[in-house]
Order: structure tokens, then sequence, then C-alpha cells
């Protein structure tokens, strides 16, 4: 693990407010370890002024300060004037989950899109929170009424306004019936919630691309944030494992299998920990070759 990393994501984390940017670059170091992270929270802080003004005109011209007049403000400053737009051809880059390659190339997956919308809008005054639906990051803006769950918009396709319809479509389309749809999808998300997904799909991208050493760190990353994620655990021992850390992998593996209990009923389950087992196994005999 790249030294302090860990430490800068747990203080940008634990920080007063909501801001997510701060946490978002120390991620973004885990493939741009120099990167200058006071200079795109200045650029952020830019942008949220130039949106501000951009809404400020918006209202003054249609008399209209509405949620929506806002929005519809907001959208054409990110997605017009700074021409944002979703990586669709180029979707598993791993530069679309950086904040810092987002801000450069104006183009970046549906949470990092997410985000510089959240980071800009609530720098321009508008309150935008996160929603960590599944297979599709979207933001909320709350309307003040506290009946209405407010306005969603998906910040990957140019800001679009979502429907509770069009919600149950995209849930399908990414999920199919694994999960029901409910209203509790529509949650805001916690800053915790949304740093734990951006790690999430970064380590996703590395085991993909065999890149197990940025996997490692990006699930020592996780580990810090959510300590009682097993499956974090189980995944840093096997990362060991394909590194050739005998100890470490040897550590967490067995400690996986100590937490997580070999009794489960689900067959799956027992599958997946009886290879686990076999693998620890094999640890124990070459640990025993090196003393």
């Amino acid at each position: 693990m790249r030294s302090g990393l860990v430490d800068a994501l747990m203080a940008a984390v634990e920080a007063p407010g909501a801001e997510l940017a701060p946490a978002a670059l120390v991620i973004a170091r885990l493939e741009y370890p120099q990167l200058d992270a006071p200079a795109y929270l200045a650029r952020l802080d830019a942008m949220g002024a130039a949106a501000q003004r951009t809404i400020e005109q918006h209202v003054k011209a249609t008399s209209d300060a509405s949620v929506l007049s806002r929005i519809h403000a907001l959208n054409r400053y990110l997605f017009e004037d700074q021409r944002f737009a979703g990586n669709r051809d180029r979707y598993e880059d791993p530069r679309n989950s950086c904040l810092n390659q987002v801000l450069d190339r104006r183009t970046g997956i549906p949470i990092t899109l997410s985000l510089v919308y959240m980071e800009v809008g609530r720098r321009a005054g508008v309150r935008v929170d996160g929603v960590n639906f599944p297979g599709h990051f979207l933001v909320r803006v709350p309307t003040g009424e506290p009946r209405q769950r407010g306005v969603i918009v998906d910040a990957f396709h140019g800001g679009a306004r979502l429907s509770e319809p069009d919600c149950r479509r995209l849930l399908q389309k990414h999920v199919g019936a694994e999960v029901a749809f409910s209203a509790s999808l529509l949650a805001p998300a916690t800053r915790t919630e949304i740093v734990a997904r951006m790690l999430l799909n970064l380590k996703r991208l590395y085991v993909h691309m065999r890149s197990f050493p940025q996997a490692r760190d990006a699930t020592e990353l996780l580990l810090a944030l959510t300590p009682s994620a097993l499956s974090e655990l189980r995944d840093r021992g096997l990362l060991a494992f394909h590194l050739n850390d005998i100890p470490g992998a040897l550590r967490d593996l067995q400690t996986y299998l100590k937490l997580a209990g070999l009794g489960e009923a689900n067959r799956e389950t027992r599958e997946e920990h009886q290879q686990i087992w076999e693998h620890v196994k094999t640890l124990r005999r070459r640990m025993a070759a090196l003393n």
C-alpha cells in the first residue's frame, strides 16, 4: 500500500461536510500517484462559480427559480458548455474512474460523472444527492417537498430526468429480475457508500486487467472504509496469493475462513470455502518449504 493513502482517504471521508472530491482524488492516486489534488479542487471551485452564474442568469431571464429550472441551467453548463458526456465507447477504461481524468477528458462512467454533477452543483448552490442505484449510479435533486423524493437525474446521459417507470426500466436493463424495484433504491447514498462503490468499480477493472498490485491497493482502501467486509478480506488474500505474498495470503485467507465459518448451508458458499481451504493448504506447504 502506498504510504499514507489509507490515512488520506479516511481523513477525506471523515471530514466535516459532504464533499466527495478529496476522497475521489485519493482514489485516483492509485493510478496517478503524483496528481495535484489542490489544482483539481480549484478547478471544481471555478466550475461551481461559473455554473452558479449560468443558473442565476437563467433564473433572471425566465423568472423561474424552481428546482427544475435550476437543473436545466446546471445541465446546460455541464453538458452543453463544458461538454461532459458518458464514455460509451471505452466504458471499461480505468481513466473513467479517476476524477482527475474525468475532469481533463470531460468523460466518465455514471458514478464519476454524477460526482462531478454533485460537486459542481453544491458549489453552485444546488443540493444534489448521490443515489446508489443498482447497475447505474444516479443523482437526486431535492424539491423541498416532504412527500416527494426529488428529481432523479442521469448524469451519464446528459442530465436526463428520470421518472419512476424510467428507473424501473433502468433496473431491469442492468440487473434484470435479481433486484425488485422499491423506492428505497432511490434513497440518498452516504459518502462512505459512494466512495466504496468507486473503489469497487476500480478494483473490478484492475482484476479484469490482471493488474493485481493496484487491485490489492484498492482492496486495502475498501477494508479501511468497511473493516467488517469479509468479501474484501477474502479478495485481499486471493490477490496476495496471485502476487506470491505467502504470509499475507495465508493470514487473510485463514482469517476469512475462521470468520465466515465452514458450516454455511448455501452450497455455492461451501464450494467457495472449500476452494479457499485448498489455497490455504497450498500456502502452508509453501511456507513450510521456506523455513
